[in-house]
């Protein structure tokens, strides 16, 4: 099975509800990178009329998991995934759209390369940076997942 954009948000609208239902959506996945964004709401705002942190951390988390679960796919094995630290900064009032956008899909064939070979769990970090529609940063996460091939 291709994972493609729209294949992820009916994943979404079925496996994390709560993530569809405040908006968030790929829009891009490639090889290299996966753009997800999200549109400020009603429903997914905070007291500050500004997008609530949970619903970045849910948008910049699903860029790094889709292009884990691509990657993933294209090996035709078993191989487990797991978030095990997440670090976040936010710097600006996130209103309007934000982007968020992970550009280091090339950084995963090397891990899950590692993975398969050794039969050891491997951890990498990702790094996700979320954007306004000025092309102003807004927030910045970074993902650790744990790769491990299923015996």
């Amino acid at each position: 099975m291709t994972i493609n954009p729209r294949k992820l948000n009916t994943f979404l609208m079925f496996k994390l509800p709560s993530a569809y239902f405040t908006g968030v959506r790929t829009k891009y996945l490639d090889n290299e990178k996966c753009i997800v964004s999200v549109k400020h709401r009603w429903i997914n705002q905070n007291p500050f009329k500004s997008l609530f942190w949970a619903v970045q951390g849910m948008a910049a988390e699903l860029t790094t998991g889709a292009l884990i679960i691509k990657k993933i796919k294209e090996t035709d094995k078993d191989i487990a995934m797991l978030l095990v630290k997440n670090d976040a900064s936010y710097s600006k009032k996130a209103t309007g759209r934000i982007t968020f956008e992970c550009t280091e899909g090339k950084l995963i064939d090397g891990i899950i390369k590692k993975a398969i070979e050794s039969r050891e769990g491997q951890l990498i970090a990702l790094n996700v940076i979320g954007r306004n529609s000025d092309n102003i940063e807004v927030s910045k996460f970074s993902f650790t997942w744990s790769i491990k091939v299923r015996a």
